[in-house]
């Protein structure tokens, strides 16, 4: 027969309760009885009936995330620090891409709600707010992070954007860049910031901006940006007047780029200098080490991982809640024309 609950509260000597609020990591529990407790479970291999503990607290114990793309480095170091924080709370973590498919996303949002999952955290490729309005209908708590949505009043856990291509601009001035290409992504705010941002360095250093130089990397920019940051490249490259400095929305399209630039035969940084965004792991190693923005990928999951948790467990009003993490520049070969 299976371990009960009851079975372990007579082994030791302590009430039910004093058990449940073991396995519910509740801040009750001294911290002798909850590793006796945990030993016991361990010796006889307690395993909870979540279909039980679900009636009792009404809860799945369960969080969906769905992420873009779940090949992209950045998301897949979001989704793994998630889900160490969240396991060490009792919760399972169910993960979904929709591939940048809005409604493939609508479909996976839609499974997430039918398991009764106790939080969503979503990574959004939508243009409208309908998706979100049917999870509040339903009273499920849910997280944006990394992009936001226009007019739609959430929670929300990410970078400054803005400040992101600031960062990016300002460092290639600094560097002696004089005409400076954007290469932006997709219509999310992600890319929205990051053009504000560089926008807002070139009016700080007096440069003119350009519509010309802003070109787009198509509907993607994620693990699929390589392409696109390769074929824009090649577009600026083939104009009269070339940029000297080029920030990239994220390094797989700054890895296109640079890729272009050195088939035509220039060189990285002293013809072109190239900065990203992402601070991909393998940066460093690349021929030409790429400079960077560091988004704080572990910050924002541990972020997000705490925001779900409370949301978890509260049982009154819930207010809308937004953090904003502090991007910092990671400065590499691509960019360094000057000694520091």
């Amino acid at each position: 027969m299976a371990v009960r609950l009851k079975d372990i509260a007579v082994d030791l000597g302590l009430s039910v309760v004093t058990v449940s609020k073991v396995l519910r990591n509740h801040p009750d529990i001294g911290e002798a009885t909850r590793k006796r407790v945990l030993k016991r479970m361990k010796e006889v291999n307690y395993q909870p009936n979540l279909a039980a503990r679900s009636l009792i607290t009404g809860q799945t114990w369960t969080i969906g995330i769905v992420v873009p793309d779940l090949l992209h480095p950045f998301f897949a170091q979001v989704v793994k620090e998630i889900s160490v924080e969240v396991r060490e709370k009792g919760y399972s973590l169910f993960i979904s891409s929709s591939d940048e498919d809005p409604a493939l996303e609508q479909q996976e949002i839609a499974q997430f709600l039918a398991r009764r999952v106790d939080v969503l955290m979503i990574a959004s490729a939508q243009k409208s707010l309908e998706t979100f309005r049917r999870i509040e209908e339903e009273k499920v708590p849910y997280i944006l992070f990394d992009r936001r949505l226009q007019k739609l009043d959430a929670n929300f856990v990410g970078v400054d954007d803005c400040a992101v291509g600031v960062l990016a601009t300002k460092h290639l001035i600094d560097q002696g860049c004089r005409r400076i290409a954007h290469m932006r992504g997709p219509e999310i705010s992600t890319a929205i910031g990051r053009l504000e941002g560089y926008k807002r360095a070139l009016a700080e250093g007096e440069l003119p901006f350009r519509g010309a130089d802003v070109i787009s990397i198509g509907t993607s920019g994620d693990h699929r940006g390589e392409p696109g940051g390769y074929e824009a490249a090649r577009k600026l490259l083939a104009r009269k007047t070339r940029p000297d400095g080029i920030f990239c929305f994220n390094d797989p399209v700054a890895l296109g780029a640079m890729r272009a630039i050195l088939e035509a035969g220039l060189r990285i940084p002293q013809d072109i200098a190239i900065v990203g965004c992402g601070n991909l792991s393998y940066s460093d190693f690349l021929r030409v080490p790429l400079s960077s923005v560091d988004q704080g990928a572990a910050s924002i999951a541990r972020a997000v991982a705490a925001m779900a948790l409370r949301l978890a467990h509260s049982k009154g009003p819930r207010r809308v809640h937004a953090e904003l993490t502090s991007p910092r520049l990671i400065i590499r070969a691509s960019s360094l024309r000057r000694s520091k």
